[in-house]
């Protein structure tokens, strides 16, 4: 196979991953609402994971200069703020019923931001050495699944349908081949690393300001208990696939 044929293989696969709610079709409604509380516990966990151990470094190796870096991670952060106070503004004046939770759009957002990223990432990869890029496309894999299964359970309780939420899911991850084309294509003449420290920024803002509120509503210790414990192996999951983890 040719490297561009690998490339559109192997991100029709990632966007694939994205269909990993699909499982909750197998569940009863009441193991489903049970089980969507750990989901976006374990979503916040990734984000934030994504983020720290993840995009920053990443950003850091890409960007010499440091401060450009933080303010990009700002404006990211800011740019998400914007919108959900538009989102907020919104809702309360036309407040319709079945009216969506403004963070399923802004998880859509910068989920598809960071798809593309990670599209670009991965593709540019592929052009450099096949088997390089094979493995970067386990690591990001590993990275999706809970990813994804995070941002269903955040879908569905922010008012989406099941099958709305999947192909929601799914739009936004069709970025990610959209990004890998581009690497291959433009993979000398475009500076996108920028939107490494933008899309951490959104990462935080989402995880900080609309996932983790959400843990704190369970009254009982148990539910509060198995959310944090989520939480953090989410962050650990992310911790361990960055390399950085001792053996």
């Amino acid at each position: 196979m040719t490297t561009l044929q690998w490339i559109v293989v192997m991100s029709a696969g990632m966007s694939a991953i994205s269909w990993i709610g699909a499982l909750s079709f197998f569940l009863s409604e009441d193991s489903l609402r049970k089980g969507l509380d750990p989901l976006v516990s374990l979503a916040a966990g990734t984000l934030l994971g994504g983020a720290i151990f993840h995009l920053l470094p990443e950003a850091l190796r890409a960007i010499p200069d440091a401060r450009r870096v933080f303010l990009h991670f700002a404006a990211g952060f800011s740019a998400l703020l914007v919108v959900e106070q538009f989102l907020q503004w919104r809702h309360s004046q036309h407040d319709e019923p079945g009216a969506k939770a403004p963070v399923t759009y802004l998880i859509l957002v910068a989920d598809g931001v960071h798809n593309f990223i990670g599209g670009l990432g991965i593709g540019a990869v592929f052009v450099a050495d096949v088997r390089l890029g094979w493995a970067a496309w386990v690591a990001a894999a590993l990275h999706e699944i809970p990813q994804e299964m995070g941002d269903f359970g955040i879908l569905v309780r922010g008012g989406w349908g099941p099958k709305a939420a999947l192909w929601l899911n799914f739009a936004s991850a069709l970025t990610f081949p959209l990004g890998a084309l581009l690497a291959y294509f433009f993979s000398r003449g475009i500076d996108v690393s920028f939107l490494v420290p933008f899309a951490a920024g959104n990462f935080v803002y989402i995880s900080a300001s609309g996932l983790i509120p959400e843990m704190r509503h369970h009254r009982d210790a148990g539910g509060a208990a198995l959310n944090f414990s989520m939480f953090i192996l989410g962050l650990a999951l992310l911790f361990w696939l960055s390399g950085d983890a001792p053996s």
